[in-house]
This record gives C-alpha cells, structure tokens and sequence, in this order.
C-alpha cells in the first residue's frame, strides 16, 4: 500500500501577482520615503482627483494586503519590517523623494469637507452662527428648535435668530443632528487619505503618528510664542521682539518718575505733604 502523505499542493502564484510584488519591492529600495495611508471611506472620485495633483510628487499603489506583506518581505531589510503592522485591508502605498511630514502635510491640504452622517465622531465643535437660511418654514421648523436653535421667519425663510453649539468635539453625530447639518450645509469631518505611518530610508527610520493638523500645529506655534515671550520679558531678556515692551515700560515709568518730581517740586518750602 502507499503510504498516504500530508504534503499539501502549494498554489501556483499568477505571475500578474508576482510582478506587483516585485513592483512595489523596488519603489520601496528605491524610494526616500515610503507612506502607509488609509484609504477608508475616501470616495472614488476624490482618490483620482488626488491622485492627479500629487503627479510628479508621489507615486500611488494600491494593492491586496497579502501583496504588500510580501513585497516588504522581499526587500529584507529589518528596519522596512516594521511596516507590516501596519498595513490593513484598506491600505494605500506613497512612493516619494519628498521629506515624510511633508508629503504627510501636501496629504493634509488634499482632504475635502464633507457632510457628516449619524455615528460619526467631529473633531471640533459644530457651532451654528445667527443668520439667514434657504430653509422654508414647515418641519424645519421643529428640526432646528430640536438641537437648541431658535428660530422665526423672515421673508418667507428660516432664520436662525439665536445660534449653538449643536455638538461638541469628540461627541458622536445624533441623528437629528446629522439632519440639521446636512440641512444647513454644515461639512464639519474632512475626507481624503489618512497618513498612519512613515518608513525615511535616508536616515532608515519608521515614523508613527504622522497625521499633519496645520490648523491646530498653527495655533500651538502661536501659543509657544506667547508664553516665550512673556518667559523672556520676565528674565529681562532683551530681543527685538522684547526690546518695544522694555522702551514702552522705561517710558511709562519715566513719566511716573517725572509727575513725582514735578509734584514735589510744586510744593512751597516749609510745607508739609
């Protein structure tokens, strides 16, 4: 008898396959930054549109995780390892010469406004200003009155006469929420690809938590610069950004000096103050 054997047939790779391996192998040895970002809910249309302006500055792959893993395989090399955690089912590839926060931040400036739907979670807070709207008066009525909004109408259309925060930062969407906003226009989520990792092979290092937010690093410099310059007006340390503060005050008090002087100086010999 023969003897039976637990040796499995192993599945002949199409070759179609095996050149996107080896495709993505090269852009990843040839390439100064390699960027993982996600790809969810970002429409068709809006990935083409990106896509298109980004010619010239990145490449753009798109494949199977499986694919992927195995093309970091390929390269052998310990450090691009460290990518494959990261790599999910809805994945995309960047390929540039660009420095990673920077490509990271050109990803930022492609995201596009865009409604939000019932669940979904806002990174600031939605607030309704006073004002005109196209809404005619009718069940829209209740709607916006239902989030904290009132309301009259002017001109045979809604206006809203005294606004609110109709949701705050990090609260998910109600759904009458998500139906007032959706009603008034309001586009407070962003959509477009989400930077999640980074691999710089000029100095062959992996950066996580790449995610450029322009507007909040803006107003965080600004921060940092108000409190540097009250900290160096303290120590009595001169710049020329403190050099106005420290002539304005040696003014001020020369004045104050000068009234005391002229004060005491209008006083007749022999009087008492």
């Amino acid at each position: 008898m023969k003897e039976k054997t637990n040796e499995k047939r192993q599945k002949e790779i199409p070759q179609e396959k095996l050149d996107i391996v080896s495709e993505i192998a090269n852009k990843i040895r040839k390439s100064g930054t390699v960027l993982i970002a996600s790809t969810k809910k970002l429409p068709s249309s809006q990935f083409h549109e990106i896509k298109k302006n980004l010619r010239g500055k990145a490449d753009i792959v798109i494949a199977k995780k499986s694919l992927i893993l195995r093309a970091i395989d390929n390269v052998k090399k310990a450090s691009v390892d460290g990518l494959k955690e990261y790599i999910v089912a809805d994945s995309a590839l960047f390929f540039s010469d660009m420095d990673p926060f920077e490509l990271s931040g050109l990803l930022a400036d492609n995201q596009s406004p865009t409604k939000a739907k019932t669940g979904d979670i806002v990174p600031e807070d939605v607030v309704v200003e006073p004002g005109p709207t196209d809404l005619i008066p009718g069940p829209a009525i209740s709607e916006l009155s239902g989030v904290g909004l009132k309301v009259a109408v002017e001109g045979g259309k809604l206006a809203i006469k005294q606004g609110a925060t109709i949701v705050k930062a990090g609260e998910k969407v109600k759904e009458n929420v998500a139906g007032v906003m959706s009603k008034l226009g309001i586009t407070p989520l962003k959509v477009g690809f989400e930077p999640v990792v980074a691999y710089d092979s000029r100095v062959d290092k992996i950066y996580v938590g790449i995610k450029i937010d322009k507007k909040k690093t803006l107003e965080d410099i600004r921060d940092l610069i108000r409190k540097a310059l009250g900290f160096a007006i303290g120590r009595n340390y001169a710049t020329k950004e403190t050099i106005t503060y420290f002539i304005a005050k040696a003014g001020a008090e020369e004045k104050a000096i000068q009234s005391l002087v002229n004060k005491k100086s209008a006083v007749p010999a022999g009087a008492t103050q």
